[in-house]
């Protein structure tokens, strides 16, 4: 029978991230402690959520990549994306766009969906930068579509 993980602690996510080749650094702040690792060069956190019984163990807990924005993001990004994928969500905090995903342990999972919610975080990052790639593209196209090119200027003022 395969044993169940009903909470997780920094230690037990750093192995299980160290397991599958990722780099991880544990970090404390005003006592929170959080992981950080990166995936295709995006730099992600692993926070932590609701406490266990078991002292440093947790129920749940977040991947999360905060992007910093330089300029202004165009409208509907992160509304189209939430409606458009599952999983994970994004938002804009400040001046972050922010993607996260939660993971709920407490009824007890296995290792196999820990390393399968691992591996779905890590394809979420890929689509998240080709998302954005793309979004901005798109957005540039339609931005130069809807400006009305000298040519039409003159043909409407010919009219």
């Amino acid at each position: 029978m395969t044993q169940l993980i009903a909470h997780v602690s920094a230690q037990s996510l750093t192995d299980l991230l160290q397991a599958a080749g990722y780099r991880v650094n544990q970090t404390e702040h005003n006592g929170i402690v959080q992981l950080l690792s990166a995936s295709q060069g995006i730099g992600y956190a692993v926070r932590f959520g609701n406490p266990a019984a078991e002292q440093g163990s947790y129920v749940d807990f977040t991947f999360s990549c905060a992007l910093r924005v330089q300029g202004e993001l165009p409208a509907g990004l992160a509304e189209l994306w939430n409606a458009s994928r599952r999983f994970a969500r994004l938002s804009v905090q400040g001046e972050f766009l922010v993607m996260e995903m939660d993971v709920v342990v407490a009824a007890g999972v296995s290792a196999d969906y820990l390393r399968g919610n691992l591996e779905l975080w890590d394809r979420l990052l890929q689509e998240f930068i080709t998302y954005l790639r793309d979004y901005s593209q798109n957005a540039a196209h339609l931005q130069a579509d809807s400006e009305p090119s000298e040519t039409a200027e003159q043909e409407v003022a010919a009219l």
